[in-house]
């Protein structure tokens, strides 16, 4: 198939911009791990996201999860336990409200949890995004290096045609996502917000 997509075939993915990663009362949030780069997404996103929504684009949004075992404790990867110790019983959990979107970007049309830094890994995101008959992803969201970074990968192998937000997208610090951004040059479209609202109209 050739030819531009049609927004009917587009999806604004929304990578983890969830309470438990943006929200004061947020399990990051309460631990101190926050950015202003981060916090700034969700105004700057919205707008577009509306738009999409309007002209009959989805919303899909993947949201980490720390599956709750024995007890109700989280199964966490050693790598993460080391990286984050503060995380604990509750964060993340599938249904509690650290594992929701946050307010500013609801609704999503689809939702879909992750256990790994891609989406794509061990998920059923492949799954609905065929099944809508999905061809093209806008990116957005955290943290550009890392579950941005490795999700994009994994849908350029796919043959989605797959567009960066620039300025849609953070890490923890300015540099890391430059970098990040730089290294996502040859597998993705790199883009600002605003050049998408002018290409997909009023």
């Amino acid at each position: 198939m050739t030819g531009p997509v049609p927004m009917a075939q587009t999806a604004l993915l929304i990578a983890d911009l969830q309470n438990d990663f943006i929200h004061p009362d947020g399990a990051y949030g309460r631990a101190g791990q926050t950015a202003p780069e981060i916090a700034a997404i969700l105004a700057r996103v919205k707008p577009l996201a509306d738009l999409i929504r309007s002209k009959g684009g989805w919303i899909v949004s993947t949201h980490f999860t720390l599956v709750p075992g024995r007890g109700g404790e989280p199964v966490i990867s050693p790598h993460l336990q080391q990286l984050r110790p503060f995380l604990a019983k509750g964060d993340f959990e599938p249904g509690a409200w650290g594992h929701r979107l946050v307010d500013e970007l609801q609704p999503a049309d689809f939702t879909v949890e992750k256990v790994a830094y891609s989406a794509f890994y061990m998920s059923r995101l492949e799954w609905v995004l065929r099944k809508a008959d999905i061809r093209r992803l806008i990116v957005t969201g955290i943290v550009t290096n890392g579950g941005v970074a490795s999700t994009v990968r994994d849908a350029h192998v796919r043959d989605f045609e797959t567009v960066v937000l620039s300025d849609g997208c953070a890490a923890f610090s300015p540099e890391v996502h430059e970098t990040a951004i730089a290294a996502l040059r040859p597998v993705a479209r790199i883009a600002t917000v605003e050049e998408m609202l002018a290409e997909f109209g009023p």
